[in-house]
């Protein structure tokens, strides 16, 4: 009984000094100007093809740049040009394929080598983009997609921040937003071709986390709960906190193929994506209404804290999510 107690004790020892650090590096205010900045109206909603999805990957590669990232392997900055040629068959209708086409399309990517197992990658994503422009509703056109999917993105660069100033990750972390996930999920889909889904141990995709979740404060949940033990390697490492990640309560919804996880889920890759959208009452999903006003930034800060604390097993080599199960294309 006692050596249980023991070991339960420093269990929580060691929680807490994680959470402590956590805590200091993860700052609300940080995160308040990340999102204001890329959900606020000249950024015209980040429309695919828009000045305004531009004016966004600026801003991310300028954030890149000050933390301290590497371009990824074989490119000789962040932005990660979309090939349409390596998508297979583009769409027949309306003007898509021409735009495809004519008009470039990009991820941003930011690596940080890993100490010991560099052969070993984990991705931390959200997409960029949004509708941009749309029908005017009481005046305002202006889809600035504050939820979805600015504050995702937020998290992948609070992430990036944190995991910079650490400087312990064993395995090498892989820091992308995805452009076009609206229109087709093009970013993810061409960004799946460019990186081996072997050596991807795990995808921390992070989509619409700007309000408290159907479970309330200090919780979220995982799309594809039951097809790996991500979700319970992620719970296991928050035990002595407050937060608690769920399965994903709408499964009629189908969201683990929704998002920009689902390319390299089929290949594979334990790759989930964490989410607190009540997305079955959300009214202000794909409309001018997702603002900044909207968002609860303590909640998105509280849910990048426990992201950062859950994934460190990952980070370190010591945990591996099992491989879910691969779809045929």
């Amino acid at each position: 009984m006692k050596k249980i107690f023991a070991i339960t004790f420093l269990l929580s020892v060691s929680v807490c000094g994680y959470a402590q650090k956590v805590d200091k590096l993860i700052k609300e205010k940080d995160v308040k100007r990340i999102i204001e900045t890329l959900s606020a109206d000249d950024m015209q909603g980040r429309g695919t093809f828009t000045p305004g999805i531009e004016k966004a990957a600026l801003f991310i590669e300028d954030e890149f740049k000050h933390i301290g990232l590497q371009p990824l392997e074989g490119l000789s900055g962040f932005r990660q040009v979309v090939d349409p040629k390596a998508l297979g068959p583009l769409p027949t209708r309306g003007n898509m394929a021409e735009k495809l086409t004519n008009i470039p399309l990009f991820n941003v990517v930011g690596v940080l080598p890993g100490k010991s197992k560099p052969d070993e990658y984990v991705i931390f994503s959200a997409h960029y983009d949004h509708l941009g422009i749309v029908k005017a509703m009481d005046g305002d056109s202006i889809a600035n997609g504050a939820d979805d999917d600015a504050s995702g993105t937020t998290a992948v660069i609070a992430l990036a921040k944190y995991f910079k100033e650490t400087d312990n990750n064993a395995r090498t972390l892989i820091f992308v937003a995805f452009t076009a996930e609206e229109i087709g999920g093009y970013g993810a889909r061409y960004f799946s071709k460019m990186v081996n889904p072997d050596k991807t141990v795990a995808m921390f995709n992070i989509e619409m986390i700007g309000k408290a979740s159907k479970f309330g404060e200090n919780s979220a949940f995982i799309t594809g709960f039951e097809r790996s033990d991500f979700g319970p390697i992620l719970q296991k490492n928050l035990e002595g906190t407050d937060f608690k990640f769920y399965p994903d309560p709408y499964p009629t919804q189908n969201l683990f193929y929704r998002s920009d996880n689902a390319t390299l889920a089929r290949l594979g890759v334990p790759a989930h994506t964490i989410s607190t959208d009540q997305i079955d009452i959300d009214k202000l999903y794909h409309t001018v209404k997702d603002e900044f006003g909207s968002l609860d930034v303590k909640n998105i800060t509280a849910t990048i804290k426990a992201i950062a604390l859950s994934s460190r097993g990952i980070v370190a080599g010591t945990e591996t999510p099992a491989r879910v199960a691969k779809l045929e294309r």
